[in-house]
């Protein structure tokens, strides 16, 4: 003030020169401070929330505006507001919330957010063997722990000394800043205090309704740069430069900075994904080497052989495929499919499907030890209550006194989302037997004495098999759209109490329409087709149609199911990285890479990404676990899908990564101890994966009828398959087909495939003894096999513990530490009171004895006087 009036006296002839530099002066700073600032326009009080609108001249939208803003302050917020002349479109207004320091130790104690009381002195044992093998998977120790590790407590306003406090201004996060001021705006009413209608609340509401466009938290600094303020973080840049670049893919997460700037919700998944993908290294190891066992045991397949031989398969007429129009074909012209079909069918698919069953309880029970030891370190051993007691729902707390759920209302759509799959699945059906019946048609001109093809190495089967896979898969991402919201519907007319009540119900109703939706044709292909078509002269047809129900090709339904499998799993995998990593707004960043800084503020920039809304991490979950259903469920079809699967989360981690820290408004920082209901799904889908895949090798792979055939009814010399598709094939006499049925030419004998007597025989064309064994021998399998794996599976979860020895140790070490600390802290401050009590008391009994000599005095005095 003194340089400013020495200057105005020196100057003052100056002063409209000075008027203009002072007012340039003024401009250029504001520019300056507003391009990378999440500061007020003081400087000095940070932004802790963003909200952007646009008026519209609806009067209805600015009373709403206004009441709400106004409520806001009256809490104690206080707001900044941007007028919409500075924004760069001309036309967005941007309110600008700041929470000060009583706002926030009040809430902080409301939702007893845990703040550090003091360094935690416990040593850390924790010693990794070999560890100089790891040196290039690591990070820098900045990078990993941003922060020391300390003993925490609930925050409590009383106790305000009890906490470690080096400055006010950075003592809460800014995660947890705009937590409090999150749960502040979305309990906030916009309704005048003599209103009638209370449910009027809330930011969720004003963002619905078109009252606000977006409300958001700001990233600390531009993702490519730091940010020249020194009060700023900068972890965003920090987060881009470790994290998000797909060549580090190699490296570890920095899961605790992450936590830091997301918040712990955020945090879990990443550290759940990364493990997922750790784990899945193993599983796709074995399964790589059970495939490349079918390589090696390639020509080795005798069955095969005999299908390509000319003399064998190649004089082997089959029943036609369909009705009338259908010819005969020659067993060889399968050839290519039987080969196609050992590189999966073969002795080490079993040991795969076994090993996968212990796999999936390893992945669980230790990603619970994982789980438990991020718990510990990020202070969320008692989270549960304080979610389920303290987040209640602002929309419960408005509705659960006035709206009842209609249960009918919510069964009716229920059956008529599952109706819809159950249709999409006849209609895949009826495709495929139509569209099998037109190729296999093709066949007739030459019905015997070629090899017909369409192309040249597609059979009928398997042109049918890939085209009806992509109209399922092409149907699945349309229903996807639906079922996603009729089960936000239907979990928003229930009105649960709590967030975490909220997300698991829906989980469970989005789980249930995706998993009909994504597996119901693989278990059409592995457990229905083929099983119930019946033999010439008498096949089954589908619902009384001329369609007859499909056959397995020679070489077994399991290629078909492999088909199905590598099309649904890998086009969901390549769609969902199109959509992660091309759709989103690239080109946004590319225009604030080339906006000046000085007129790009960080509220606009924010304002332009994607936003993060309360589902988005609910989709990624969802994402890998139907991932993880196919790689589990139906792996013994597939050995490679877990290393397509790790492939795939290896580009999933980083392109997510990208995605947070540069397409998306950062979300508003959330806890969560766990991974939530997906953790009882992946429990579920575990066990039954043993049982699917049990079924999947005795009855939709050909390994049980062939190792019955090897031990029990294979007649030649030595130990071999010489002989195994004469066995599985029973002959049928073409002139007994009714008319209808009856293709133009006959050529006796035709062959099928089953196990059937002969016609001529007492008993022709019923099951042979033979097929009986077979059965027995799958139902055995299933149940040796089953019983095997549960017992180990049992077994593992049994011996591993959920929660690591030393993590039970350092709670309940931290727990006794905290309770002595509570008790000296109390008993020191007992102390303190006792000590000014006591000099209270001493003055108050000296100022007693001055007040009582003083009376005595001026009784004498009074006295004298009267004398």
């Amino acid at each position: 003030n003194k340089q400013l009036s020495n200057v105005y006296s020196k100057y003052i002839f100056k002063w409209p020169y000075m008027c203009v530099c002072v007012f340039t002066f003024l401009q250029v700073g504001k520019q300056q401070q507003s391009k990378d600032s999440v500061f007020f326009r003081d400087g000095m009080r940070r932004i802790d929330f963003v909200i952007a609108y646009t008026d519209e001249n609806d009067p209805k939208k600015q009373e709403r505006r206004k009441i709400y803003e106004s409520n806001l302050q009256r809490v104690g917020l206080e707001l900044e507001t941007e007028d919409k002349s500075e924004s760069e479109d001309g036309k967005t207004y941007f309110l600008k919330i700041h929470a000060p320091w009583d706002v926030l130790t009040t809430y902080a104690d409301v939702l007893k957010i845990k703040v550090p009381f003091k360094v935690n002195d416990i040593p850390e044992n924790r010693e990794v063997p070999m560890e100089w093998l790891f040196t290039p998977l690591r990070l820098p120790d900045g990078i990993m722990h941003p922060e020391p590790d300390y003993f925490t407590s609930p925050f409590d306003k009383s106790k305000i000394d009890f906490f470690l406090m080096d400055n006010r201004e950075t003592f809460f996060p800014p995660s947890t800043r705009n937590r409090i001021v999150y749960y502040i705006m979305s309990r906030c009413s916009y309704y005048k205090e003599d209103h009638l209608c209370k449910d009027k609340k809330g930011i969720k509401r004003l963002l619905n309704n078109g009252t606000y466009t977006a409300a958001f938290p700001l990233h600390d600094c531009r993702y490519w740069t730091r940010s020249k303020d020194q009060k700023c973080e900068s972890e965003r840049y920090t987060l881009y430069k470790h994290w998000a670049k797909f060549f580090l893919f190699y490296k570890e997460q920095p899961l605790n900075l992450i936590r830091k700037y997301y918040g712990e919700k955020i945090g879990v998944y990443f550290a759940w994904l990364g493990f997922y993908t750790e784990m899945l290294f193993w599983a796709a190891l074995v399964g790589l080497i059970c495939f490349l066992y079918g390589v090696m045991t390639y020509n080795q397949n005798e069955w095969s052989q005999e299908i390509c031989n000319d003399t064998i398969g190649g004089q082997i007429v089959m029943c036609p495929l369909c009705d009338k129009k259908c010819g005969y074909w020659k067993l060889s012209s399968t050839c290519n499919s039987s080969w196609q079909s050992h590189l999966f069918d073969n002795v080490a698919t079993v040991f795969f499907a076994i090993f996968m069953g212990i796999w999936v309880t390893l992945f669980l029970e230790f990603w619970k030890r994982r789980q438990a030891r991020l718990e510990y370190e990020w202070d969320l051993v008692d989270f549960e209550e304080e979610e389920q007691q303290l987040q209640l729902r602002p929309e419960y707390e408005s509705k659960c006194t006035n709206q009842r759920l209609n249960r009918i209302t919510q069964v009716i759509i229920c059956t008529t989302a599952m109706g819809l799959i159950i249709a999409s699945i006849i209609g895949v059906i009826a495709y495929r037997l139509a569209v099998f019946a037109a190729f296999a048609s093709i066949m007739k001109d030459s019905p015997t004495n070629d090899i017909e093809f369409v192309g040249s190495l597609i059979t009928p089967q398997l042109a049918t098999s890939v085209t009806a896979s992509c109209i399922n898969f092409v149907i699945i991402m349309i229903l996807n759209f639906f079922y996603e919201r009729v089960a936000i519907w239907i979990t928003d007319m229930e009105v649960p109490k709590t967030h975490l009540e909220y997300e698991n119900r829906l989980t469970m109703k989005m789980f249930l329409f995706q998993f009909v939706n994504y597996y119901s044709s693989c278990f059409y292909l592995a457990f229905f087709k083929g099983k119930f078509v019946g033999y010439p002269g008498a096949y089954a047809y589908m619902f009384g149609s001329r369609l007859r129900n499909e056959e397995c090709d020679p070489g077994g339904c399991l290629i078909e199911l492999t088909t199905q499998l590598v099309i649904v799993m890998a086009g969901k995998q390549v769609w969902g990285n199109i959509q992660e990593a091309l759709v989103p707004n690239w080109w946004v960043s590319r225009s604030a890479r080339s906006h000046p800084e000085s007129l790009y503020s960080r509220w606009e920039q924010d304002h332009d990404l994607q936003d993060f809304t309360q589902l988005g991490l609910f989709y990624e979950y969802l994402e890998m676990v139907i991932q993880f259903g196919f790689i589990t469920l139906f792996v013994a079809s597939f050995p490679l899908a877990p290393l397509l699967a790790l492939l795939n989360n290896i580009l999933e981690v980083r392109v997510d990564a990208w995605k947070f820290t540069t397409q998306f408004r950062r979300p508003v920082a959330a806890k969560a101890h766990s991974i939530g209901a997906w953790q009882e799904i992946l429990n579920m889908m575990a066990v039954f994966s043993v049982v699917t895949n049990a079924f999947i090798v005795a009855f939709t792979s050909d390994m049980i009828p062939r190792l019955v055939y090897l031990y029990a009814y294979q007649t030649g010399k030595g130990n071999n398959m010489e002989g195994y598709i004469n066995n599985s094939l029973s002959i049928f006499n073409i002139s007994e087909i009714p008319l209808a049925s009856q293709p133009e030419d006959e050529v006796n004998p035709s062959c099928y495939q089953d196990y059937r007597y002969p016609p001529g025989h007492e008993k022709q064309y019923t099951h042979t003894v033979q097929f009986w064994h077979i059965l027995a021998a799958k139902m055995a399998f299933i149940i040796i096999m089953e019983h095997v794996v549960f017992m180990v599976k049992f077994f593992v979860a049994w011996l591993i513990p959920d929660v690591p020895s030393d993590v039970k140790a350092r709670i309940r070490r931290e727990r006794y530490l905290i309770q002595e600390y509570l008790q000296n802290y109390e008993v020191e401050k007992l102390k303190s009171q006792l000590s000014q009590c006591n000099k209270l008391a001493k003055c108050m009994e000296t100022k007693l004895k001055y007040k009582n000599m003083f009376h005595k005095r001026t009784l004498m005095i009074w006295n004298d006087r009267d004398c």
